[in-house]
C-alpha cells in the first residue's frame, strides 16, 4: 500500500541537528521529572488494597471521598472504573493494620451512607514486599531487553548504526517514562508490558530503516552519506506510516473503549509509537551520520585471495 509517492528523496537529514537538540532537551526534561516528581507507582509495585464496588445509580465521587476521609482514609484514590456506576478505590498499605480489615471498614462506611445497595465487585491485596519484588523484576526485564537488543544489532550492523539504534531505543523509553512522571499517570504492570512492547516495536522499525540504509550505500556510489540516508528513509516511509497508523487506530479504540484497566497501557503505547517513529527517522539515523557513517564502512569485505593469485608467472 502506497500513501506517498516522491520523485526525489526527502531531505530528512537537513533537520538532524534540530531533531537531536530537541531530543536532548526532552531527555534532560525527562530525567529532571524522574528525579524530582518521580514515578507514580501503582499498587502492583507499592502494595495496598484495591476495592471495586458497583452502585445501582450514578456514584458521586466527591461524596465517596468525603466519607472515606471521615473514616481516616483521606489518601484514598477514588475514580470511576469503566462507567459512572462502577467505582475503584485504592488504599495505600497501613502499618499494623490487616488489609481485610481495611476493606471491611470501607464497605461498611459506604453501605451506611448509601440510599441504595452497593455490590462488592472485586478486592485485591498486594503486599509491600511483593510490590518491591515486582519493581525490581520489572527493571531487570527492561534492562535484559535492552542488553539483548544491543548484542543483536551489534552483530548485525556496523557499530555506528548499532550505537544509533540503541541510543534511540533508550531515548524512546526515557521520554515515555518522563511523560508518565509529568502527568503522574499510574505506572502498573500493564504499563510495564507496554514499555516492553514499545522496545520491540521501536527496534523493529529502526532495523527496517537501517537495512535499507545499508542497501542504499551499496547501490548509490556517488552520493553523500546524508543523501544516501535520505533515500533510504524516504523509500521506507510508506511502510513506516502504514504500520504506525494501523497500530495507532487500534490503540485509540483501546484508549476510549478498553476501560480503566488498560487506559494507561494504551497511553504509553500511543505516545511511545509516535516518539519511536520520530526517533527511527531522525535520531537513530542522525546519530549514525554524526558519528561519521560512510560508504566504505558499509561495503562487504573483499574475498580473501587464493594462493598463487596476483603473482607473476615464471618464465
Amino acid at each position: 500500500m502506497r500513501i506517498f509517492s516522491f520523485n526525489e528523496p526527502l531531505n530528512f537529514m537537513r533537520f538532524k541537528m534540530p531533531a537531536l537538540m530537541l531530543s536532548i532537551v526532552l531527555l534532560l526534561s525527562s530525567f529532571g521529572l524522574l528525579f524530582t516528581k518521580g514515578i507514580n507507582w501503582g499498587l502492583d509495585f507499592t502494595g495496598g488494597t484495591v476495592i471495586e464496588v458497583g452502585y445501582t445509580q450514578n456514584a458521586d465521587l466527591t461524596q465517596v471521598r468525603a466519607i472515606l476521609a471521615e473514616r481516616g482514609y483521606a489518601d484514598a484514590v477514588v475514580q470511576y472504573f469503566g462507567s459512572s456506576q462502577d467505582v475503584a478505590i485504592r488504599i495505600a498499605p497501613r502499618e499494623g493494620v490487616e488489609q481485610s480489615r481495611i476493606s471491611n471498614e470501607i464497605m461498611a462506611a459506604l453501605s451506611e451512607t448509601s440510599a441504595t445497595p452497593i455490590e462488592m465487585r472485586r478486592i485485591e491485596f498486594v503486599g509491600p514486599s511483593v510490590g518491591d519484588e515486582l519493581k525490581e523484576q520489572g527493571g531487570l526485564a527492561m534492562l535484559t531487553a535492552l542488553i539483548g537488543i544491543l548484542l543483536y544489532v551489534g552483530m548485525r550492523f556496523e557499530w555506528r548504526l548499532s550505537l544509533g539504534a540503541v541510543l534511540a531505543l533508550g531515548h524512546d523509553v526515557i521520554i515515555t517514562l518522563g511523560l508518565f512522571s509529568l502527568l503522574q499517570l499510574e505506572f502498573d504492570l500493564t504499563v510495564l508490558a507496554a514499555i516492553l512492547a514499545l522496545i520491540g516495536y521501536s527496534i523493529n522499525d529502526t532495523i527496517v530503516v537501517f537495512d535499507r540504509i545499508r542497501e542504499s550505500f551499496r547501490k548509490l556510489r556517488d552520493s553523500t552519506p546524508e543523501e544516501t540516508v535520505n533515500d533510504a528513509v524516504t523509500s521506507t516511509l510508506n511502510r513506516t506510516v502504514v504500520t504506525s497508523l494501523t497500530t495507532i487506530i487500534v490503540l485509540i479504540v483501546l484508549f476510549y473503549m478498553g476501560g480503566a484497566l488498560i487506559h494507561n497501557f494504551a497511553t504509553a503505547l500511543l505516545f511511545g509509537i509516535a516518539i519511536g517513529t520520530y526517533s527511527s527517522i531522525f535520531v537513530a539515523s542522525g546519530i549514525a551520520v554524526q558519528l561519521g557513517l560512510n560508504r566504505d564502512d558499509m561495503l562487504p569485505p573483499p574475498p580473501p585471495e587464493k594462493e598463487g593469485e596476483g603473482t607473476e608467472p615464471l618464465m
